[in-house]
């Protein structure tokens, strides 16, 4: 009953609550406008693949929620808009299910609302390879995202304090299920040597979840009544850092996603253009439902969608994989970062589309 409850918590301070501290740091990206794109509308495609599973859009609904009887609904209208848009969409934590039974049917729920769409199973690290098999065939999943979330838990006061063998907890996992296993951060991000580690194990994706959207220690302080400075609320990597670095290890072997702070149809593309597969949002969708029903959900993300592919006509960039060609010229703390990192930021800048 813990867990469940502190669900529903996450669920209802995610919506109080505003993002950041700390930014996720797309606005040190720049797009270079093409004056002569040499495209029609019509050519654009924004369908991308990820862990070699088609989505029809570069946009996938992250989790924030799961596992308690009162958010069945909301997952019931998230699976609903999943449904009508084609959106790829992950479930909370199912560790809740896998303690207590009769929390699983917050999570069928989306299955049986969605049969046919791409639906990600989600647990710790810590699980067990046989729970992560039980949670990919509770929901049908094509793909389960194992999350990294150290951060929150040492904020949390009854979380975890534990992180040994996590890597090799994932490995195994990776052996066990029959699908794909991404590997994802909560809102701290995932550094070069950590995607290297994860390359190495053979997950398929990772999604890199920086710093700059929902903040799941600020959500701790707040639930534990906890007092925290905005040094310790601003920890981790900003996301379009985190994105780079994780593709500079990653090459063709392993999709990026990028998450974290992702708010805008602009700061999609940038993430594509980075190099990411797919982006993902959690908090844009979960309070657009809330205040504007599934219907206007639906219309918002069909617009986040539409001007997606005007960036991409402006940048003349036909698909998906064409945005990686284009010029990104990256500036200020990001620059300076990624050089420090030895990552050669010219590379993006002089980059051109053929």
């Amino acid at each position: 009953m813990i867990r469940q409850s502190r669900k529903l918590e996450h669920l209802k301070y995610s919506l109080l609550m505003d993002d950041g501290p700390a930014a996720a740091g797309f606005t040190d990206f720049h797009l270079l406008h093409n004056c002569l794109p040499d495209l029609a509308w019509q050519d654009i495609d924004v369908c991308t693949q990820l862990a070699g599973i088609n989505l029809p859009q570069p946009v996938i609904i992250n989790a924030i929620t799961g596992g308690a009887a009162d958010v069945a609904d909301v997952n019931r209208q998230l699976a609903e808009f999943s449904r009508q848009t084609g959106a790829a969409l992950a479930v909370g934590s199912q560790y809740a299910a896998i303690e207590n039974p009769a929390a699983a049917e917050s999570y069928k729920i989306v299955r049986r609302v969605n049969p046919d769409g791409v639906i990600l199973a989600n647990l710790g690290a810590y699980a067990a390879p046989d729970a992560a098999c039980y949670a990919v065939d509770m929901i049908g999943a094509q793909a389960i995202q194992i999350h990294l979330n150290a951060g929150q838990e040492i904020i949390m006061n009854e979380g975890d304090r534990d992180f040994r063998s996590y890597l090799s907890h994932i490995e195994a996992i990776v052996k066990k299920v029959n699908v794909p296993v991404i590997v994802k951060e909560v809102g701290c991000g995932i550094g070069r040597e950590q995607a290297k580690a994860l390359v190495d194990i053979g997950v398929k994706a990772i999604d890199v979840g920086g710093t700059g959207g929902t903040n799941f220690l600020a959500i701790e302080a707040a639930r534990g009544q906890l007092k925290l400075d905005a040094e310790m609320l601003s920890w981790g990597i900003p996301t379009a850092i985190a994105a780079v670095e994780a593709v500079s290890v990653t090459a063709s072997a392993v999709d990026v996603v990028v998450s974290g702070g992702v708010r805008t149809p602009l700061d999609v593309v940038k993430a594509l253009s980075i190099g990411g597969a797919a982006a993902a949002i959690a908090g844009p969708v979960l309070k657009t439902l809330k205040n504007n029903g599934i219907d206007g959900a639906i219309d918002w993300y069909q617009n986040f969608i539409t001007d997606i592919k005007r960036y991409m006509l402006l940048t003349g960039a036909h698909t998906i994989r064409d945005l990686r060609s284009v010029p990104l010229v990256v500036t200020g703390f990001s620059r300076e970062w990624l050089a420090a990192r030895g990552i050669n930021t010219m590379d993006f800048a002089t980059r051109k589309k053929i």
